[in-house]
Parts: structure tokens; C-alpha cells; sequence
């Protein structure tokens, strides 16, 4: 039997749905490095591990796999890198401890998990000490509406219920880096010795990182083969922050956001009926990085995706003009943004953001200063 006379109930679940072009776009924190304060070998580092993250969710999506998997396969891969300021490379808080925050939002439920209601959007996770890849755990928490139904979780809670679901807890002390406690400790006018009595990962083992003082994050957006767009956050948070301080990351509309609508203003409503098209479906996926508490204050990652709604505007002129705007109230760093037609923007007020992207011609693409072209 031909295939265009096959039955549909013959059909599998994915060949019944076109397959669209893919694309993922990365970040690794931004803000707080410096060309002047960097060495060659530094700046080779970075983009060799910006490099491998790409990879890794471009596997992902090359195989048909989700978005949501895609970034999460991107994202560990700098939670185990200590060069960034996530996972195994976060930073101390003004009491020495480290605590780790995450999330994820999709603009419509991943293609193998359709029993996810679509009003279900995203989860953020704040105040972690134990979770080794903060991405696996709201990946298995998102994923699991019964166990957690709410938007915003923290602590001991949110670690239990992910080792229930088989995600790995460490002692904190996995997450102590030398260099990262010496940065802590000379932050605070403080002498960076005597080091902590744990199994600590010595300078001399890497590359140093090149930010110092860092407030980013790592972030991943990716659009799969399914029109869907996942868009995820890790980070330490901000060097030396208060005990229980909460920043932009965890935080919906401020350093994340995706979603998808119909096209609903009025233009596009007399042009839709003229030609006798469906209204088109947008979609969005951000995620932020840099100083997040003028992110919460400036709603920065719904702000982008406001702007292409509401305004009509691009998505590169909508990032562009929010993280403009970020700078005009002090707020320094930059987004990664992607929309449904694998449009990708990645603004950045500031001397440098880590970034990277990946196409279906399976060529990573990287950068680290505000002027530099990806290569």
C-alpha cells in the first residue's frame, strides 16, 4: 500500500505530525568578564565547552527527540563543567554555602508526554543544596503535575520528591570549587585561606573561569522537529548573595518565559480573512542571564515575548529593546530568545555573554564578547 493511502490508524504517533526544522541556542553566564582580563587558552576553554553542550541537545533533536530533553542534554553539560556558575561550578553565598536554582517552561506540552496539561507552562526551583544536575530535577518535577501541581518549589521538598523519582543527591561539598571559594572569600575582604576540610577541586586541575564575581547562569532554548519550544535555567546565583536570596531564575516572566498564541491583532485578522488562511501560531522561548534581581524588577523574559504579541514587533527587536531598557535601570547581562521559526536573537548591554548555537547542519557556532560574530 502506497503511503498516502496508508490508514491513519496505521500510522505511529510521531508520523502522524510534519516534521519542522530544529534549532538550539545556549548561554553560559554574562556580565562579569573582561577581554583585557582574559588568556587565550581561557576564552578556547569556554567555547570548547559551549561547544560540547550544543552538541549534546543537537543529538537530541537530530534523533526527533524533544526540546525539552534537547535542553536539558545542553544543560548538564555546564552544570558539570566548573567554568560556569551552575551546578558543580556555582557560587558561595555570604555564608559559604552554595545554593542552587532552576527552571523550565515550554510553550506547549512536549510531543512524548502528551498527558502534560497544557496549562501547565513550567516549573521554578529555588534554594537546592543537594540536587547534582538541577536540570534533571525540574525536568522529573515539571514532568510529574500529581507530585508537584505547583509552579514554584524549594528546598529539601523539591530534592526529595526528584530522589523518589530516581534524580541523583550529592553531599553539598560537591559543588565547593577553589577557585570558587577563594572568589567568596576575597569578595568579602575575607583571607582566602584556610580552605573549607572538604574534597575540594583544585585550581590547578582547569582552566581558571574568566568571570569573577559572576551573577549568571546557564540557560538553553531549543525548537524541536514538533513546533514545540522549551527554554531552561541553572545557576549558583549571584556571588556572595544573602543567605535564602532568591533571584531571576527561578522566577517565571523574569529569567525565563516560552509560549505560543494565535496571531490575534486586528491587521493580521482582516489579512487572515481576506486570504482565507488560518490565523498562524508564534512561539517564543527565553532565557536570561546576568543581574537578576532588575530582571524580576523589569519582568524581562515576558517582556520580549509581550512585545512580539502585543506590538507586533520581531524577535530580535523585542530583545534588543528590553535588555536596552535592562541597562537604562542598571540591570547588566543578556537573553537568548528563540521563536517558532527558528528566528534566534541574543542581545547583551554588557562586555561579554558565553553563547552558542546550533543548527540542523550540525555546526556549532560560539562567541564570549559583545562584538564578537559567531564562529
Amino acid at each position: 500500500m502506497s503511503s498516502e493511502k496508508r490508514p491513519l490508524l496505521g500510522l505511529s504517533h510521531r508520523e502522524m505530525y510534519p516534521r519542522r526544522g530544529y534549532v538550539l541556542v545556549i548561554h553560559g553566564g554574562a556580565g562579569t568578564m573582561t577581554r583585557t582580563g582574559s588568556t587565550p587558552e581561557q576564552q578556547a576553554a569556554y567555547k570548547a565547552a559551549l561547544s560540547q553542550a550544543l552538541l549534546s541537545g543537537y543529538k537530541v533533536l537530530s534523533e526527533g527527540g524533544d526540546a525539552l530533553d534537547a535542553v536539558v542534554a545542553a544543560v548538564t553539560v555546564m552544570e558539570d563543567n566548573s567554568l560556569f556558575n551552575s551546578g558543580k561550578g556555582a557560587v558561595f553565598n555570604v555564608e559559604g554555602k552554595i545554593e542552587l536554582e532552576t527552571s523550565v517552561m515550554l510553550s506547549k506540552p512536549p510531543f512524548s508526554h502528551p498527558e502534560i496539561p497544557v496549562n501547565r507552562r513550567g516549573l521554578g526551583l529555588t534554594l537546592l543544596t543537594r540536587a547534582k544536575n538541577p536540570s534533571h530535577l525540574v525536568r522529573a518535577l515539571y514532568l510529574s503535575p500529581s507530585l508537584v501541581p505547583h509552579t514554584f518549589l524549594s528546598g529539601a521538598t523539591a530534592e526529595k520528591i526528584g530522589e523518589n523519582l530516581g534524580e541523583t543527591l550529592v553531599d553539598p561539598s560537591y559543588f565547593f570549587t577553589e577557585h570558587r571559594w577563594k572568589e567568596h572569600r576575597r569578595g568579602l575582604g575575607l583571607p582566602e585561606e584556610p580552605l573549607p576540610q572538604v574534597n575540594m577541586e583544585p585550581d590547578h586541575e582547569r582552566v581558571p573561569p574568566l568571570d569573577q564575581l559572576p551573577t549568571g547562569t546557564v540557560g538553553a532554548v531549543a525548537l524541536d522537529v514538533y513546533g514545540c519550544i522549551a527554554s531552561l535555567t541553572s545557576t549558583g546565583g549571584r556571588t556572595n548573595k544573602l543567605v535564602g536570596r532568591i533571584g531571576d531564575t527561578p522566577h517565571m516572566g523574569s529569567g525565563f518565559w516560552a509560549e505560543e498564541w494565535k496571531e490575534t491583532r486586528l491587521f493580521k485578522r482582516v489579512w487572515q480573512k481576506f486570504t482565507g488562511k488560518n490565523a498562524k501560531t508564534r512561539a517564543i522561548g527565553v532565557s536570561g542571564t546576568g543581574d537578576g534581581d532588575y530582571f524580576i524588577r523589569q519582568a524581562t523574559a515576558a517582556t520580549i515575548a509581550h512585545r512580539m504579541r502585543y506590538l507586533g514587533q520581531s524577535l530580535d527587536s523585542a530583545a534588543h529593546q528590553t535588555v536596552k531598557e535592562l541597562l537604562e535601570t542598571s540591570g547588566l547581562g543578556g537573553v537568548i530568545a528563540l521563536d517558532g521559526d527558528g528566528n534566534v536573537s541574543m542581545p547583551l548591554n554588557c562586555e561579554g555573554m558565553y553563547r552558542g548555537v546550533i543548527r540542523e547542519d550540525g555546526l556549532p557556532k560560539t562567541a564570549i564578547f559583545f562584538d564578537e560574530v559567531l564562529v
